[in-house]
Protein backbone atom coordinates (compact mmCIF):
# COMPACT_ATOMS: atom_id res chain seq x y z
CA UNK A 1 0.00 0.00 0.00
CA UNK A 2 1.53 3.52 -0.89
CA UNK A 3 1.64 5.75 2.05
CA UNK A 4 3.61 8.94 0.87
CA UNK A 5 1.95 12.18 0.46
CA UNK A 6 3.64 15.27 -0.35
CA UNK A 7 3.10 17.71 2.15
CA UNK A 8 2.31 21.20 1.05
CA UNK A 9 5.04 24.34 2.11
CA UNK A 10 4.29 25.19 5.84
CA UNK A 11 3.24 29.05 6.31
CA UNK A 12 6.22 31.56 7.31
CA UNK A 13 7.27 31.70 11.28
CA UNK A 14 4.91 35.20 11.26
CA UNK A 15 1.97 33.22 10.31
CA UNK A 16 2.48 30.12 12.65
CA UNK A 17 3.27 32.54 15.80
CA UNK A 18 0.37 34.30 15.11
CA UNK A 19 -1.68 31.35 16.03
CA UNK A 20 0.30 31.11 19.64
CA UNK A 21 -2.26 32.80 22.08
CA UNK A 22 -0.13 31.87 25.39
CA UNK A 23 3.62 33.04 25.58
CA UNK A 24 4.63 29.50 27.52
CA UNK A 25 3.01 27.91 24.41
CA UNK A 26 5.83 29.38 22.69
CA UNK A 27 8.87 26.53 22.90
CA UNK A 28 6.31 23.86 22.19
CA UNK A 29 5.22 25.92 18.85
CA UNK A 30 8.69 26.45 17.65
CA UNK A 31 9.32 22.32 18.03
CA UNK A 32 5.91 21.77 16.56
CA UNK A 33 6.98 24.23 13.52
CA UNK A 34 10.40 22.66 13.12
CA UNK A 35 9.32 19.53 12.75
CA UNK A 36 6.43 20.63 10.06
CA UNK A 37 9.63 21.45 8.01
CA UNK A 38 11.17 18.14 8.63
CA UNK A 39 7.96 16.60 7.46
CA UNK A 40 8.06 18.62 4.46
CA UNK A 41 11.45 18.12 3.62
CA UNK A 42 11.03 14.65 3.89
CA UNK A 43 8.22 14.14 2.05
CA UNK A 44 9.60 15.80 -1.33
CA UNK A 45 12.58 13.53 -0.80
CA UNK A 46 12.34 10.91 -3.13
CA UNK A 47 14.97 8.31 -1.19
CA UNK A 48 12.43 8.34 1.16
CA UNK A 49 9.98 7.46 -1.11
CA UNK A 50 12.56 4.64 -2.60
CA UNK A 51 12.60 3.31 0.91
CA UNK A 52 8.32 2.96 1.38
CA UNK A 53 8.33 0.77 -2.19
CA UNK A 54 11.16 -0.97 -0.92
CA UNK A 55 9.26 -1.95 2.03
CA UNK A 56 6.11 -2.36 0.37
CA UNK A 57 8.41 -5.10 -2.18
CA UNK A 58 10.13 -6.82 0.63
CA UNK A 59 6.48 -7.79 2.27
CA UNK A 60 5.29 -9.10 -1.14
CA UNK A 61 8.88 -10.98 -0.94
CA UNK A 62 8.30 -12.44 2.68
CA UNK A 63 4.84 -13.76 1.65
CA UNK A 64 5.72 -15.29 -1.21
CA UNK A 65 8.72 -17.07 0.76
CA UNK A 66 5.87 -18.21 3.49
CA UNK A 67 3.95 -20.11 0.40
CA UNK A 68 7.01 -21.56 -1.35
CA UNK A 69 8.26 -22.84 1.83
CA UNK A 70 5.10 -24.28 3.35
CA UNK A 71 5.62 -27.72 1.87
CA UNK A 72 8.83 -27.74 3.89
CA UNK A 73 7.10 -26.49 7.24
CA UNK A 74 4.29 -29.87 6.45
CA UNK A 75 7.05 -32.13 5.77
CA UNK A 76 8.75 -31.11 9.12
CA UNK A 77 5.78 -31.29 11.06
CA UNK A 78 5.57 -34.62 9.97
CA UNK A 79 9.10 -35.43 10.68
CA UNK A 80 8.23 -34.40 14.25
CA UNK A 81 5.29 -36.30 14.54
CA UNK A 82 7.17 -39.66 13.32
CA UNK A 83 9.86 -38.47 16.09
CA UNK A 84 6.91 -38.92 18.78
CA UNK A 85 5.64 -42.26 17.52
CA UNK A 86 8.72 -43.77 16.78
CA UNK A 87 10.43 -42.75 20.04
CA UNK A 88 7.20 -44.25 22.12
CA UNK A 89 7.35 -47.41 20.21
CA UNK A 90 6.53 -50.45 22.10
CA UNK A 91 6.17 -48.24 25.72
CA UNK A 92 3.31 -47.98 27.33
CA UNK A 93 1.17 -44.16 28.03
CA UNK A 94 0.41 -41.54 25.75
CA UNK A 95 3.85 -39.77 25.20
CA UNK A 96 2.59 -37.46 22.73
CA UNK A 97 1.36 -40.31 20.30
CA UNK A 98 -2.64 -39.80 19.88
CA UNK A 99 -1.92 -36.20 18.72
CA UNK A 100 0.89 -37.26 16.40
CA UNK A 101 -1.40 -39.96 14.66
CA UNK A 102 -4.20 -37.30 14.74
CA UNK A 103 -2.34 -35.01 13.04
CA UNK A 104 -0.53 -37.61 10.58
CA UNK A 105 -3.84 -38.71 9.42
CA UNK A 106 -5.66 -35.66 8.95
CA UNK A 107 -2.99 -34.80 6.55
CA UNK A 108 -3.50 -37.99 4.90
CA UNK A 109 -0.09 -39.89 5.87
CA UNK A 110 -0.52 -43.45 5.31
CA UNK A 111 -0.01 -45.23 8.89
CA UNK A 112 0.58 -48.89 7.62
CA UNK A 113 2.52 -51.00 9.39
CA UNK A 114 3.08 -48.29 12.66
CA UNK A 115 3.89 -50.16 16.02
CA UNK A 116 1.82 -48.89 18.77
CA UNK A 117 1.78 -51.98 21.11
CA UNK A 118 1.01 -51.22 24.49
CA UNK A 119 0.23 -47.35 23.62
CA UNK A 120 -2.52 -45.55 25.35
CA UNK A 121 -4.90 -44.52 22.65
CA UNK A 122 -8.13 -44.21 24.36
CA UNK A 123 -10.40 -41.65 22.55
CA UNK A 124 -8.30 -41.34 19.61
CA UNK A 125 -9.69 -40.40 16.37
CA UNK A 126 -8.64 -41.62 13.09
CA UNK A 127 -11.62 -41.69 10.35
CA UNK A 128 -10.71 -43.80 7.29
CA UNK A 129 -6.90 -44.05 8.37
CA UNK A 130 -4.59 -46.42 6.89
CA UNK A 131 -3.41 -49.12 9.45
CA UNK A 132 -2.60 -52.19 7.18
CA UNK A 133 -0.63 -54.49 9.55
CA UNK A 134 0.11 -52.23 12.11
CA UNK A 135 0.41 -53.56 15.67
CA UNK A 136 -1.83 -53.14 18.40
CA UNK A 137 -0.89 -55.59 20.52
CA UNK A 138 -1.98 -55.01 24.05
CA UNK A 139 -3.21 -51.29 23.32
CA UNK A 140 -5.64 -49.03 25.14
CA UNK A 141 -8.08 -47.76 22.69
CA UNK A 142 -10.98 -47.56 24.09
CA UNK A 143 -13.71 -44.99 22.83
CA UNK A 144 -11.36 -44.66 19.49
CA UNK A 145 -13.06 -43.27 16.43
CA UNK A 146 -11.85 -45.64 13.77
CA UNK A 147 -14.74 -45.53 11.37
CA UNK A 148 -14.13 -46.27 8.17
CA UNK A 149 -10.21 -47.68 8.89
CA UNK A 150 -8.21 -49.93 6.82
CA UNK A 151 -6.90 -52.37 9.34
CA UNK A 152 -6.05 -55.28 7.05
CA UNK A 153 -3.63 -58.13 8.50
CA UNK A 154 -2.88 -56.41 11.65
CA UNK A 155 -2.13 -57.52 15.00
CA UNK A 156 -4.94 -56.58 17.59
CA UNK A 157 -4.23 -59.77 20.04
CA UNK A 158 -5.31 -58.65 23.86
CA UNK A 159 -6.10 -54.80 22.64
CA UNK A 160 -8.58 -52.95 24.52
CA UNK A 161 -11.37 -51.57 21.76
CA UNK A 162 -14.46 -51.12 24.58
CA UNK A 163 -16.85 -48.87 23.00
CA UNK A 164 -14.83 -47.81 19.60
CA UNK A 165 -16.60 -46.88 16.58
CA UNK A 166 -15.37 -49.57 13.86
CA UNK A 167 -18.46 -49.01 11.91
CA UNK A 168 -17.10 -49.95 8.08
CA UNK A 169 -13.70 -50.73 9.34
CA UNK A 170 -12.01 -53.10 7.70
CA UNK A 171 -9.74 -55.72 9.89
CA UNK A 172 -9.53 -58.55 7.21
CA UNK A 173 -7.16 -61.52 8.19
CA UNK A 174 -6.35 -59.47 11.19
CA UNK A 175 -5.52 -61.49 14.81
CA UNK A 176 -7.89 -60.00 17.39
CA UNK A 177 -7.31 -62.91 20.24
CA UNK A 178 -8.10 -61.80 23.35
CA UNK A 179 -9.04 -58.25 22.15
CA UNK A 180 -11.62 -56.48 24.02
CA UNK A 181 -14.55 -55.15 21.78
CA UNK A 182 -16.87 -55.07 24.71
CA UNK A 183 -19.89 -52.70 23.25
CA UNK A 184 -18.06 -51.72 20.05
CA UNK A 185 -19.82 -50.88 17.20
CA UNK A 186 -19.10 -52.81 14.21
CA UNK A 187 -22.11 -51.93 11.76
CA UNK A 188 -20.72 -52.68 8.43
CA UNK A 189 -17.17 -53.58 9.33
CA UNK A 190 -15.22 -56.73 7.79
CA UNK A 191 -14.34 -59.06 9.80
CA UNK A 192 -13.56 -61.40 6.61
CA UNK A 193 -10.69 -64.47 7.69
CA UNK A 194 -10.08 -62.80 10.68
CA UNK A 195 -9.12 -64.70 13.99
CA UNK A 196 -11.56 -64.14 17.16
CA UNK A 197 -10.16 -66.77 19.88
CA UNK A 198 -11.27 -65.39 23.04
CA UNK A 199 -11.77 -61.96 21.50
CA UNK A 200 -15.22 -60.44 23.75
CA UNK A 201 -17.42 -59.56 22.13
CA UNK A 202 -20.17 -58.40 24.83
CA UNK A 203 -22.79 -56.03 23.38
CA UNK A 204 -20.94 -55.06 20.36
CA UNK A 205 -23.76 -53.87 17.41
CA UNK A 206 -22.59 -56.16 14.53
CA UNK A 207 -25.42 -54.93 12.38
CA UNK A 208 -24.49 -56.08 8.43
CA UNK A 209 -21.03 -57.46 9.81
CA UNK A 210 -18.76 -59.14 7.07
CA UNK A 211 -17.71 -62.28 9.02
CA UNK A 212 -17.10 -65.00 5.79
CA UNK A 213 -14.24 -67.35 6.23
CA UNK A 214 -13.55 -66.21 9.68
CA UNK A 215 -10.45 -68.47 10.69
CA UNK A 216 -10.84 -69.34 14.76
CA UNK A 217 -13.37 -67.91 16.99
CA UNK A 218 -12.82 -70.78 20.41
CA UNK A 219 -13.85 -68.99 23.72
CA UNK A 220 -15.07 -65.73 21.54
CA UNK A 221 -17.60 -63.98 23.42
CA UNK A 222 -20.83 -63.34 21.61
CA UNK A 223 -22.87 -62.72 24.76
CA UNK A 224 -25.77 -59.91 24.23
CA UNK A 225 -24.46 -58.75 20.50
CA UNK A 226 -27.05 -56.82 18.74
CA UNK A 227 -27.97 -56.55 15.04
CA UNK A 228 -26.11 -59.89 14.20
CA UNK A 229 -26.23 -61.08 10.72
CA UNK A 230 -28.75 -64.35 9.96
CA UNK A 231 -26.51 -67.45 11.15
CA UNK A 232 -23.79 -65.52 12.65
CA UNK A 233 -24.40 -66.52 16.44
CA UNK A 234 -25.47 -69.98 15.13
CA UNK A 235 -21.99 -70.73 13.43
CA UNK A 236 -20.20 -68.99 16.21
CA UNK A 237 -21.59 -71.16 19.04
CA UNK A 238 -20.76 -74.26 16.45
CA UNK A 239 -16.85 -73.33 16.51
CA UNK A 240 -16.24 -72.92 20.04
CA UNK A 241 -17.74 -69.29 20.67
CA UNK A 242 -19.83 -68.52 24.01
CA UNK A 243 -22.37 -66.85 26.02
CA UNK A 244 -21.03 -65.25 29.40
CA UNK A 245 -22.65 -62.48 30.77
CA UNK A 246 -19.86 -59.78 31.93
CA UNK A 247 -18.93 -60.15 35.10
Amino acid sequence: MQLHIRRERPVRWREWRANVRHAWLLPFAMIEYALEWAVYALSNWRFVELLEYLGSFGVLIAVIFYFAESGDRLKQKHYQAWQVINSAEGKGGNGGRIEALEELNADGISLVGVNLSSAFLMGVRLPKAKLARADFNGADARQAILIGANIDDANLRTANFRQAQLQGASLARSFLNDADLTGADLRNADLTAATLDNADLHGADLQGLKWSSLQSVKGANIFGVTNAPAGFEAWMAANGAIKKPED
